[in-house]
């Protein structure tokens, strides 16, 4: 396998909206360029890049993977990312270790959620992009209407470099827009393309489309801008520099047409690749040292330094990481010094990825991405760095995860190898969380969405074989109380010899939200010797833990210890723990107490068309809305939610938008419970058989 350096590399992140070709695209680009030896098919399961059973039965990519082209002489890195809101972290990831885009779009479609996201994603990096209006083989497909879209969703520097001849089934080429050239392919889907002159009855529309191409291009540059005054036109070699210039600074954004399933504009996307987008030689990157930010070269004489951007966990394979060289030479069989754990890691086979199949490589030079397995220590976001090269990454930060389910092990006995199972996924996939709730002892997977989670507990199933049940989790509400009560507590047992006395006189007051719980200490004068008063703190820590009400923990409140009695040989720790437990349930039957909700902070996504329903539907989910917000096609809808109101809202949200809607949620604070809505719960507490202070354990 040959070792290209910097200058002769290409890293490509293939992103845009489930559905929009991504994957079937990718499958044309390795086919064209002679990688693979037909054409595979989403349809059929026979992608290179979605090669993980799980994405061949729902025939959408779940996760990120590589693969790589050589095109003239050139290494192209493509890495397919999902198109789904809920595996959206990987697409994170991919953008972050790419030097460029290429933003695919439904020709019939246009525009859609995930599309706005990801576009959003390169923007913050400042990615160069090439717009893909892919699928034009369609019916109804149109560019005149896509173009139409990305450009009121995306921004106006987006300008077509191609026409597209023919639509919807009568698509069977291009015309390049720079070289004036036609390009028309085999109907066979074989990729056999053939040059002519731009067909005459679409002259008129090829020559005013390159009149708005030139000076979309002269005005990205102001030296071409006075070219284009004087002369009225630019020559070829400016169009095609100043394009080129423009693009690779992030100014304009060249769109393409293709069709992947036909494989129609597939290879003109490769030569675009080549000419429009930058190497990892024109990109500096950027990383920390000294906790300060730097820029450097993809030097690779300088000391290496590579980033972990992705983790593939197999019970049988074991760790695959994935990473990306970003200056010197990484070796075969070599040790190197993990910069983010200061521990040293030893490399085995270096490996590029074709999809799942995995080649040897001698070395990986600075610019390129490759793998390598079996590391003992290393993780997705740490830095492998020679201790000369004095530079870190920063992380990539993964969004927490907006629904928890609980899980139960199918098999008594499980549990121990969901958590070892749970544990190799959470290395993979940085947007899954795996715990057990002290309150609520359930076991709780975290994730982006229902869709997530699922795939999850699948991969469970079928690579660590541990089969479990899906419940909604228990909603974890809190008690507390509504009013400032004093409250006794008296503990007298006689049972011959020593008995048990213990006496305590208490305040409770009502706290802030969030405050928890506090103990104060006002007594004096020796009414409860010292060494007593943490026993009665203990009986009230442990009674308020197991909640009044149902069961719950009582939070956001004081409790004032001022006064008491003791006996000199009947008191003794427990009997003043047991008054300690006495005074809080005299105090909570007082204290007018009450239940609290956790609200969720949650931010929807979804098309301007849906936005009445949704916004309905929340405040029927006792939802507040506190914004709505168009981005392009998209309306961002903000709002306020209690959390046991949205465990359902991913399948309602999926019906209402037909699957074009997505939406994200993080904890905001707790709020009272509706008198009638606790009534309900207290009731389900009480028939589950929930202990309460009521009832010490």
């Amino acid at each position: 396998m040959k070792v290209y350096d910097a200058a002769s590399i290409r890293n490509v992140a293939v992103v845009g909206h489930g559905g929009s070709g991504k994957t079937q695209l990718v499958s044309a680009l390795l086919f064209d360029a002679g990688m693979v030896n037909r054409l595979g098919q989403v349809d059929k399961g026979t992608t290179v890049t979605d090669y993980d059973e799980e994405e061949i039965a729902r025939k959408h990519t779940l996760s990120a993977s590589l693969a790589y082209a050589e095109w003239n002489n050139i290494k192209i890195n493509l890495i397919d990312t999902p198109g789904f809101g809920n595996f959206f972290t990987d697409t994170r990831a991919a953008l972050r270790v790419a030097d460029a885009a290429l933003v695919v779009v439904d020709g019939v479609a246009g525009v859609e959620v995930q599309t706005e996201k990801a576009w959003a994603a390169a923007d913050e990096l400042g990615l160069p992009r090439l717009i893909v209006v892919n699928r034009l083989d369609r019916d109804r497909a149109s560019l005149d209407r896509t173009l139409d879209s990305v450009r009121q969703a995306l921004g106006r520097a987006i300008i077509p470099i191609q026409l597209p001849i023919g639509e919807g089934n009568a698509f069977s080429g291009v015309i390049d827009l720079v070289a004036m050239t036609a390009y028309t392919f085999a109907a066979d889907g074989s990729g056999k393309m053939s040059t002519s002159a731009v067909p005459a009855e679409l002259a008129e529309a090829a020559s005013s489309a390159r009149d708005a191409l030139i000076e979309m291009v002269a005005e990205a540059d102001e030296s071409l801008m006075e070219q284009f005054f004087d002369a009225g036109t630019l020559t070829q070699e400016q169009l095609l520099k100043g394009l080129a210039t423009a693009t690779r600074a992030a100014r304009l954004f060249p769109l393409i047409c293709t069709s992947g399933l036909r494989n129609i504009g597939v290879q003109p996307l490769l030569d675009a690749v080549l000419t429009y987008l930058p190497s990892p030689a024109e990109r500096p990157f950027t990383a920390l040292a000294n906790n300060e930010s730097v820029s450097r070269p993809a030097d690779e004489k300088a000391p290496y330094a590579a980033f972990v951007w992705k983790t593939v966990a197999d019970q049988f394979a074991g760790r695959t990481t994935m990473f990306r060289v970003y200056q010197g030479v990484l070796k075969a069989d070599s040790t190197v010094h993990n910069a983010s754990q200061d521990k040293p890691e030893r490399l085995g086979h270096l490996i590029v990825m074709q999809g799942k199949t995995a080649t040897h490589v001698p070395e990986l030079k600075a610019g390129d991405l490759g793998a390598v397995a079996k590391l003992k220590d290393t993780r997705t976001n740490d830095t492998l760095a020679d201790k000369a090269a004095g530079i870190i990454f920063a992380p990539i930060a993964f969004p927490e995860p907006g629904l928890a389910y609980a899980i139960e092990p199918k098999s008594r006995g499980d549990e121990d190898k969901i958590s070892t199972a749970m544990h190799r996924l959470e290395e993979e996939d940085g947007g899954i969380r795996y715990r057990r709730d002290a309150q609520t002892h359930e076991l709780l997977l975290a994730g982006q969405g229902q869709l997530h989670i699922e795939v999850t507990v699948a991969k469970l199933k079928r690579r660590f074989s541990v089969e479990v049940v899906l419940k909604p989790p228990r909603i974890p509400y809190r008690e507390t109380i509504t009013a400032r009560v004093e409250a006794h507590g008296r503990h007298k047992k006689q049972t011959g010899g020593h008995g048990q006395f213990g006496d305590c006189k208490i305040r409770m007051e009502p706290l802030p939200r969030g405050s928890e719980f506090e103990f104060v200490n006002e007594t004096f004068g020796g009414s409860i010797p010292r060494q007593f008063i943490p026993a009665v703190e203990k009986g009230i820590q442990e009674s308020r833990l197991r909640g009044y009400l149902a069961g719950y923990p009582v939070v956001d409140f004081r409790v004032v210890l001022y006064d008491g009695s003791y006996h000199d040989v009947d008191s003794n720790e427990l009997s003043f723990k047991t008054a300690g437990w006495l005074a809080f349930k005299d105090g909570m039957a007082k204290a007018h107490p009450t239940l609290l909700e956790p609200v969720m902070n949650v931010e929807i996504y979804a098309p301007g068309d849906h936005a009445g329903d949704l916004m309905g539907d929340l405040n029927g989910r006792r939802g507040r809305i506190s914004g709505m917000e168009a981005k392009g096609l998209i309306t961002v809808i903000k709002a306020q939610v209690p959390m046991s109101e949205m465990l359902t809202y991913e399948q309602h949200l999926t019906s209402v938008t037909g699957g074009r809607g997505s939406y994200h949620m993080e904890y905001s604070h707790y709020d009272e419970v509706p008198a009638h809505m606790q009534q309900k719960i207290v009731a389900t507490a009480k028939a589950a058989g929930h202990h309460t202070a009521e009832e010490p354990a």
